[in-house]
């Protein structure tokens, strides 16, 4: 096995804090430090240089998206760095916009969601990875968005529309496969023509994933 995890924790709740940092050292990663504002996010940030961040939306002192911000200049400092954003509310715009910062390595879960041990340690896994990990909630959200207005994926067809909401939760094609009871080959197959139709450039898959990813959160947007 390689090196655990190098985790850094910017809660400003104390008690949630603490029981996050004391989940993830149960579950074998190293919390490398732990801070209650952005300046503290910054500044361990560049101190400690780890893995991924877990990172509240809302930071003081104006509790709005300092948190946000603060993760995005983080990333510009320290491009390897994967953010995982925790919210209290459904707020797609904020992961439109960290994607936009600088490709994966970005989730964002409702915080309530910590609750699920095992689902939250494999986002934030996938996030440290170079993926994405989207509540299902905010993919929820941004499909109700599209069929209120007008849809910018107007060329998928539902079925590739199903397959790009769950991407964008993170999943990968098995995932996709076992959650639509189709074989692995035709979620291949979907996968390929999202790309297509949004034409989308060849290269590495991962990257292709996110861009796609990128597209369907604009879109909701």
């Amino acid at each position: 096995m390689g090196e655990p995890l190098r985790v850094v924790v910017v809660e400003d709740h104390a008690l949630l804090r603490e029981g996050i940092v004391a989940l993830l050292r149960e579950q074998g990663l190293d919390v490398v430090a732990q801070a209650e504002d952005g300046d503290g996010l910054r500044r361990i940030v560049d101190g400690h240089r780890p893995d991924v961040a877990v990172v509240d939306v809302r930071l003081p002192p104006g509790f709005t998206d300092e948190g946000l911000r603060a993760a995005i200049a983080a990333r510009e400092r320290h491009p390897g760095l994967a953010v995982l954003v925790l919210s209290q509310y459904v707020e797609p715009v904020y992961t439109s916009e960290l994607l936009a910062s600088g490709g994966g390595g970005v989730g964002y879960l409702l915080k309530e969601r910590v609750g699920d041990v095992r689902g939250f340690v494999d986002a934030l896994r996938r996030v440290a990875a170079g993926g994405t990990a989207l509540d299902r909630e905010v993919v929820a959200e941004l499909v109700r968005d599209r069929d209120r207005g007008d849809d910018a994926l107007a060329a998928l067809t539902p079925r590739e529309r199903e397959v790009l909401a769950l991407m964008a939760e993170g999943r990968t094609n098995g995932g996709i496969a076992d959650a639509l009871v189709v074989t692995p080959k035709a979620v291949e197959k979907h996968v390929g023509n999202v790309f297509a139709k949004l034409d989308l450039p060849g290269g590495d898959g991962d990257h292709r994933r996110v861009l796609a990813v990128l597209a369907f959160l604009r879109a909701g947007g």
